[in-house]
């Protein structure tokens, strides 16, 4: 059975053109999904992590996957900022009020919304922006505090 999912999950995530396929190793354990190497960016990431749950079987995914280390023309936390803050702007979904700082190439996602939508809204308008190594979502749902 674990051979059937992992084969599954290998073609979801060569079948997704915004995920580095050739770059993930799947490992499937009882239905328990580890995707392992390294990818080129945050969103790629971002994007196998979500492609593998979509397979029948899959239990849970551990996502073990690291983030190349940008070249030294990008990454530079005061720019990652600028870019993740320009792409928060253009998503509608996000509040006024939601704030990026960056740190060695992590983005720390901060302030208050009203639902988990905006907040996931958040997460996805700035997981497209090169050069972060990974993102920590801070964002705190009203209600939820």
């Amino acid at each position: 059975m674990d051979t059937a999912i992992r084969t599954a999950v290998c073609q979801e995530l060569a079948s997704n053109p915004d995920v580095a396929a050739d770059d993930i190793v799947a490992g499937v354990a009882n239905g328990d999904v580890s995707l392992n190497r390294t990818v080129p960016s945050q969103a790629r990431r971002t994007e196998a992590v979500t492609a593998a749950p979509r397979v029948a079987g899959v239990t849970k995914v551990h996502d073990l996957l690291a983030v190349a280390l940008p070249g030294s023309d990008c990454g530079e936390d005061a720019a990652l900022a600028r870019f993740a803050n320009e792409a928060l702007a253009m998503n509608r979904a996000v509040p006024v009020g939601v704030k990026v700082t960056a740190r060695q190439g992590v983005i720390f996602l901060t302030g208050l919304v009203s639902n988990g939508a905006e907040r996931a809204a958040a997460h996805d308008a700035v997981a497209g922006v090169a050069g972060i190594l990974s993102i920590s979502n801070q964002i705190e749902v009203r209600g939820n505090t």
